[in-house]
């Protein structure tokens, strides 16, 4: 790596097939350079949109396809990102429901699930990523799929419909979560899922999940095979509220499912 120039060692990185690289590894490759100057370097290069800064101190080298808007697509980077911050993840969503074929309006940003603690992220860095917690990863309810620059891990059909009830805040509500589920049960198969799934989520999920797929998306076989799920599992159900944004007081009762029915589901046409 002697006498290379810190633009001429992006290129060499991205010749031999690696696409990110950290602010940790320019200062090792490049010791005799003052901090400051690698910022600055760095800098031009971000602004001739060469590479693009992701993430505090991780840099994404961006291919020609993308050169244009100056903008990479997360799913180029983000197994190498979570590799980097040493964090489990996997695509979650909206963007998981995509790969199934299930999201008929393609989200404005990227979903990335990952474990508590929350990580001090600046939108102003990157404001396509939208990080979601959990408390752990179910692995066994994890697809992994190839990417551009090697694989990146996403969210089974099933976990993709308990995520967007019990996360719907995070993509717009319980209407917009009932018009993908319309789509994705397509490809979910509750009866061949273990009961272990229960365990990395809410009961109230389940029962919002359940109410949403028999008495709104008509999905009753379905349903009926959450409902024995949660019957195997042993919880006893409480009344919870349809949307926890609702104030309603005097909703309608779901008894099966013992849900207070305090908001109307309404699901877009596709």
């Amino acid at each position: 790596m002697k006498n290379l120039s810190l633009s001429e060692w992006i290129r060499h990185l991205e010749v031999h097939g690696t696409n990110t690289f950290s602010f940790e590894r320019v200062r090792e490759t490049f010791p005799n350079a003052s901090e400051q100057n690698l910022f600055n370097s760095l800098y031009r290069l971000t602004l001739k949109k060469r590479i693009v800064s992701v993430y505090k101190g991780f840099y994404v080298i961006i291919p020609p396809h993308y050169a244009a808007k100056g903008i990479v697509a997360p799913m180029y980077y983000i197994d190498q990102l979570m590799t980097y911050i040493a964090k489990p993840y996997y695509i979650s969503l909206l963007n998981a429901a995509e790969l199934f074929g299930a999201a008929h309006q393609r989200s404005q940003r990227f979903s990335v699930m990952t474990v508590y603690p929350s990580a001090n992220i600046s939108r102003a860095k990157n404001n396509i990523l939208d990080w979601v917690y959990r408390k752990d990863i179910p692995e066994k309810f994890l697809q992994i799929k190839n990417s551009e620059t090697g694989t990146v891990r996403f969210s089974n059909p099933e976990l993709t419909a308990i995520d967007l009830v019990q996360y719907e805040k995070h993509i717009g509500g319980l209407s917009r979560t009932a018009t993908v589920l319309e789509e994705l049960t397509e490809q979910t198969d509750f009866s061949k899922v273990p009961n272990e799934l229960l365990d990395y989520t809410s009961v109230s999920a389940i029962q919002r999940l359940g109410f949403i797929l028999e008495s709104i998306l008509g999905q009753n076989d379905q349903a009926d095979v959450l409902y024995e799920r949660l019957r195997i599992y042993g919880k006893r159900l409480n009344y919870v509220p349809l949307s926890t944004r609702s104030k309603n007081k005097n909703a309608e009762k779901d008894h099966r499912w013992k849900i207070y029915i305090n908001t109307e589901i309404e699901t877009d046409d596709l």
